[in-house]
């Protein structure tokens, strides 16, 4: 029986040189002088900080364009309300966003169901498993869910015959 898996994950390398891209521009770029803005990767997420809330709106600009550049897509991240820190300073948090949820796999489960083809879905943890007899089902599917664009970022992996 013919399988493949549908999960969300994000290349951390290539955040991580988005990152390090966005904070390179951010120190080098004019319209930033004198404001301390920086970009820094956390185990949390992405975090920006800034003098001005229109600064800070600059940068999450900056770093959204390196992301969407290095082929992270911004479904991939959440988050991202500015908070006021003190001292007049700024501060906004992005969440990466890993693996498939257990409320949007049931979701993507239903979606797939609704397409009546001949294929068995089973939620396997953080990643849905599709299942069926003809290779032709499993591709349909693909296209399908490609086609539906879903609230996360998809890759379908581990297609075996």
């Amino acid at each position: 029986m013919a399988s493949f898996d549908i999960v969300s994950q994000v290349d951390m390398q290539e955040v991580r040189n988005a990152v390090d891209q966005a904070s390179r521009e951010i120190v080098n770029r004019y319209d930033f002088k004198g404001t301390d803005t920086s970009v820094k990767l956390t185990d949390d997420g992405i975090t920006l900080e800034s003098a001005s809330d229109g600064r800070l709106d600059a940068a999450v600009d900056v770093l959204k364009g390196k992301l969407v550049r290095r082929n992270v897509s911004l479904k991939s991240i959440s988050g991202g309300e500015p908070e006021q820190i003190g001292g007049g300073r700024y501060k906004t948090t992005f969440t990466l966003n890993e693996g498939i949820a257990q409320d949007a796999a049931k979701e993507l489960v239903k979606d797939i169901k609704a397409m009546k083809l001949k294929v068995q879905v089973a939620i396997q943890g953080d990643q849905v498993r599709v299942s069926g007899k003809k290779r032709d089902d499993l591709q349909a599917v693909i296209v399908e869910v490609k086609a539906m664009d879903f609230r996360l970022p998809l890759q379908y992996i581990n297609f075996r015959d």
